[in-house]
């Protein structure tokens, strides 16, 4: 038990999951006789043979109210091979076979409800599979043992040709070829002996290494039930049930969950449980009763907290679809489940666990409290090597964006000190103009909806503004008191190197003294391939033009992993770091940005972050982190169904306090995006080691394309009234973080 509890640990840490869903009995009838079984009946006990259309809705809009994710669908196997009566009802129905109503019946639930069904039909073939797929997350069937002598006659199996081992691992083959996340599992106390659970241990370990489909194992302990014929059967004991839970833990190792049901136990013994291995406790029910151990009542999910706690872990829910599966959704489910899976996620795979979404003008959810003393033991030593200065890894950055309570709390709390001791308890905005000059662009970056391919594009009107008005627009901004332009547009198709030239001479023509912050690394390096020339060449012609700084977008995630799925065609991680680099080698500074929430997980926003640590230890040219949520309301990525909703609010609070940690010293401003975390999300993460508010941003326009709702400008009374909102003091700072002249000054005080 202590080797599977480090074991259990190393795969999961802490938490534990659970699914709150409903439980929808679709027939009750089945051609097995399964000695130890409450679940079955007969016809002339059943009533009607199968729940109707009406049943099955009534059920899962129940679950939907009480906040269930799942319709767990159990029923007999082909009960239609046993009695006439299935047979009659399902021809009433419309149907030739159970699989088939089930379908009809799953489809339905996922389109009326959103509930995701998990299916638990029995026995089946490549054909039926191909059937179910398409209207459910995943599907199980418990192995129960691998000895085929409980088959034979005087065994709790005899009479059920379902129960056959051989035909069940075949069952569980085929889910593997037809890439179902599967559930399987043991009946541990119904005869069979630890040599026998050993067995069956491995032949899944065996199946799973072949398809990589089993998401969770089972090990569930017999219940001897009043009116089976196993009535007097003694129940295995406790240590019986940890041993095999510890056994399934060192045969099946640390990533795989491992579930024990908790109503088949008093509450005292869950923690053992979860002590042997146990890091799932399976289905929760606050509507229906557990069918198939209707005398056994569901905990409460507060006593379940509670028996949780005792074994030092937390409590999370999570979906009918495994947290590894549901991030790999358009590997693991058919396109239309995909969609309502990962628009439900967060970056862990688990249920965003609020409705907050960048951009979108929620207001920002309270995070469930914490006491930074009680953080784990995890966090507590790599904030310490932090704070000493030490390079963090990939898995400890991961590690620290997994946190929540008392984790999150001690990485928030650290991430404010060491904001307050690099750049103290002013915070500052710059006072700044966008200017868009085209949105047409050669590219289809998957999450861009500001960009349009021709002048006749569906997402409304192309544009491409001439030099006169890009000059126009950076005079009035100079003349309203900015301090700075901002410049990105799309790849237009005409344009070439001298394009970007000509846009800096009329800004400078037309402002000689603004700060011209512009052109993403993608416009660098179409603009120095276009011409021709090497990216110091091009890049020293543009500072020459009055190129002051550059604007760190264009880095997405910088993963090759990420990149294929959501920017293909466009720069590289690597070119992006090398335009940074040679930008930095010629005196151009830039900042850093991440665009977060959509397809990848939290080992890439781990890498990213290295990536931009490593580049500033060699240049020092970044001058401030920006993290951007991803906007996803009118992303083609996220309308087309492959894409998650961005992050979630505690996601978005731990990318900034996180960015803190891990770039400390070595870049100095942390900036949160008013624009995409709205006002009163951003106060919040002031506190979070955030330092900058970032730009009034006249005419912001790229996030707006985007479906947010935060307003085109956010002037200077509304930063100084932020600043206010968090007791802290503010000035206006120019883009390299340089006081601003009196000029400026002046003129932003009375706007």
């Amino acid at each position: 038990m202590t080797t599977a509890q480090a074991l259990t640990v190393e795969g999961h840490g802490a938490r534990v999951t659970y699914s709150r869903k409903v439980f929808i009995p679709l027939t009750k009838l089945c051609r097995d006789v399964c000695h130890y079984c409450t679940f079955a009946t007969t016809p002339a006990q059943a009533g009607d043979a199968y729940l109707n259309r009406e049943q099955v809705l009534a059920i899962a809009r129940a679950g939907v109210a009480a906040g269930c994710r799942e319709a767990l669908f159990t029923l007999g196997d082909r009960p239609e091979d046993r009695y006439g009566a299935a047979r009659e009802a399902l021809a009433r129905l419309g149907h030739a076979s159970t699989l088939s109503y089930l379908a009809e019946m799953a489809e339905l639930v996922l389109k009326e409800t959103g509930l995701l069904p998990h299916l638990n039909p029995g026995l089946m073939d490549a054909a039926d599979y191909a059937l179910l797929r398409p209207h459910a997350a995943s599907m199980g069937i418990m192995l129960e043992s691998s000895a085929d002598r409980l088959c034979a006659r005087g065994g709790p199996h005899f009479g059920s040709p379902d129960k056959e081992p051989a035909r069940r691992l075949a069952t569980i083959a085929e889910a593997g070829r037809a890439k179902v996340p599967f559930t399987t599992g043991l009946l541990i106390g119904i005869g069979d002996t630890r040599d026998e659970q050993v067995e069956a241990l491995v032949a899944i370990r065996d199946l799973h290494r072949q398809y990589g489909h089993i998401q969770e194992v089972i090990i569930q302990n017999f219940r001897a039930k009043p009116g089976t014929r196993m009535a007097d059967h003694t129940e295995p004991a406790l240590d019986d049930h940890l041993w095999a839970i510890a056994a399934a833990r060192l045969i099946l190792g640390p990533e795989m969950t491992i579930q024990a049901p908790p109503n088949l136990h008093d509450q005292v013994d869950l923690a053992p449980l979860i002590r042997a291995g146990v890091n799932d406790w399976g289905g929760v029910s606050p509507v229906t009763p557990d069918h198939v151990n209707p005398e056994a009542p569901w905990p409460h999910l507060e006593t379940l907290a509670q028996a949780t706690r005792a074994a030092g872990r937390t409590l999370a829910q999570r979906l009918a679809i495994g947290p590894r599966y549901a991030l790999a959704a358009r590997d693991w489910a058919a396109p239309a489940v995909a969609t309502n899976i990962l628009r439900a996620i967060d970056g862990r795979g688990l249920p965003k666990p609020d409705d907050w979404a960048a951009g979108h003008g929620d207001a920002a959810p309270a995070l469930t409290g914490g006491d930074a003393g009680q953080a784990s033991v995890s966090v507590q030593a790599i904030l310490r090597d932090a704070e000493a200065g030490m390079r963090l890894s990939e898995r400890n950055i991961v590690t620290l964006f997994d946190a929540e309570g008392h984790d999150l709390a001690a990485i928030v709390a650290q991430a404010d000190r060491l904001r307050q001791e690099s750049v103290g308890e002013t915070l500052t905005y710059a006072v700044n103009r966008n200017i868009n000059y085209t949105n047409i662009c050669l590219y289809k970056c998957g999450f861009c909806a500001f960009s349009k391919g021709s002048t006749k594009a569906m997402r409304g009107p192309a544009y491409r503004l001439d030099y006169a008005e890009v000059g126009r627009r950076a005079a009035e901004a100079w003349n309203r008191g900015a301090t700075e332009v901002c410049l990105q547009g799309g790849i237009h198709p005409d344009y070439d190197g001298n394009t970007y030239l000509a846009v800096l001479k009329a800004v400078r023509d037309a402002a000689p003294d603004i700060h011209i912050h512009a052109f993403s690394p993608l416009e660098v390096t179409h603009g120095a391939q276009t011409l021709g020339l090497p990216l110091e060449d091009y890049l020293a012609r543009l500072k020459a033009a009055g190129l002051s700084t550059l604007p760190g977008t264009a880095a997405e995630i910088l993963d090759p992993e990420i990149r294929a799925l959501i920017c293909p065609d466009k720069v590289s991680a690597d070119e992006w770091i090398e335009v940074m680099r040679v930008a930095h080698g010629i005196g151009l500074r830039s900042t850093a940005t991440i665009m977060f929430g959509h397809v990848e997980g939290y080992r890439h926003w781990a890498r990213h972050l290295l990536r931009i640590r490593a580049l500033q230890e060699q240049t020092g040219g970044f001058t401030e982190f920006v993290p951007l949520p991803f906007v996803h309301m009118e992303a083609p990525i996220w309308r087309k169904g492959l894409a998650r909703s961005g992050p979630s609010y505690r996601e978005a609070v731990l990318m900034h306090a996180i960015a803190r940690i891990v770039l400390h010293p070595l870049i100095p401003n942390i900036q949160v995006s008013w624009v995409k975390m709205g006002p009163e999300g951003a106060a919040a993460i002031l506190n979070a080691g955030a330092n900058d508010m970032g730009g009034t941003l006249m005419d912001e326009s790229i996030t707006r394309a985007a479906g947010g709702v935060n307003g085109q400008e956010f002037g200077p009374a509304e930063m100084r009234a932020l600043a206010a909102s968090v007791g802290r003091p503010v000035r206006q700072r120019t883009t390299l973080y340089e006081p601003v002249l009196p000029r400026q000054t002046h003129i932003t005080e009375s706007l």
